[in-house]
């Protein structure tokens, strides 16, 4: 299998993993003590590999310097638009808009340029995402029943842009992409988990006993799938990675209805199947 076919398929198995994840932490109730308990299992969980991976060097060290902020301010904004919103509502548009976020993020900074086809496919997917956020029939946008989680979720989507920048440098310049990866993973959730212990310092004990599950089988799901899209950004371009993953929207708007029983309707079909396109078709740009 050549470099490209494997990071088409790692980003495929990235979003249906990253879908699965954030539906288990959806489903564990209080958000944020669940999104902890997420990032804590997932450090436990990869703390064996450094015993197996090159020490991490300076370059390594200031990579995770930015990176990890941009980490703590997607976490931020996701736990916020997940309190405040459905998941078929705010997944798809902090997921459908970061792509383009992305590619502009990188083209700045990583001087990654796309063909004219990708930026088509890219403004599709993000007109999609938009589709999600239309108000109900007869409301005024200004008088939106979500605004606030949406909001949050266009929060999130420049967090996840700005992370995947900082990420896609990090494990270019790291010893190995493996040391980048599973350090980021170690630390990446010191700070939500402080967060989580001044927030809910009363309430995290008994939360965590009774969802821990779903922190564990999140955290799982997080290395396994956004160590796949980190490793595939040694392979091809960040904004085609990120293009990719982020068909995880239309895994998570059945996996809303399915588990979740959110309601999809007609519009949300139709503009799922307009992100997803958007997103492949950048591919063959």
């Amino acid at each position: 299998m050549d470099s490209t076919s494997l990071a088409i398929c790692l980003g495929l198995f990235s979003a249906l993993t990253l879908a699965t994840a954030n539906v288990s932490v959806k489903m564990g109730g209080d958000i944020l003590v669940t999104r902890a308990t997420l990032s804590a299992c997932a450090a436990a969980l990869i703390l064996p590999a450094t015993f197996f991976v090159r020490a991490p060097d300076a370059a390594t060290w200031q990579a995770l310097a930015f990176a990890l902020p941009a980490h703590f301010f997607y976490q931020v904004c996701m736990i916020r638009a997940l309190q405040r919103g459905d998941l078929s509502l705010v997944f798809p548009v902090m997921r459908g808009v970061a792509p383009l976020l992305t590619a502009f993020t990188a083209l700045i900074f990583l001087r990654e340029e796309l063909a004219p086809l990708a930026w088509s496919g890219l403004v599709l997917a993000t007109l999609a995402a938009a589709a999600f956020a239309v108000p109900p029939r007869g409301v005024a946008l200004r008088n939106h029943p979500h605004a606030a989680a949406l909001l949050w979720a266009l929060g999130t989507a420049i967090g996840i842009a700005l992370y995947n920048v900082t990420d896609a440098r990090g494990v270019r310049v790291a010893p190995s992409p493996f040391t980048f990866i599973v350090w980021l993973f170690l630390l990446d959730g010191a700070a939500v988990v402080l967060l989580a212990l001044i927030l809910r310092r009363n309430a995290i004990s008994p939360a965590v006993a009774a969802r821990w599950r779903y922190g564990l089988a999140g955290g799982a799901l997080s290395i396994l799938s956004f160590g796949s899209a980190l490793y595939a950004f040694t392979l091809i371009e960040t904004a085609k990675v990120s293009a990719l993953r982020e068909t995880s929207v239309v895994f998570a708007a059945a996996m809303g209805s399915l588990f979740l029983g959110e309601r999809f309707g007609g519009r949300r079909i139709v503009a799922a199947v307009a992100l997803a396109v958007g997103l492949v078709l950048m591919q063959f740009g």
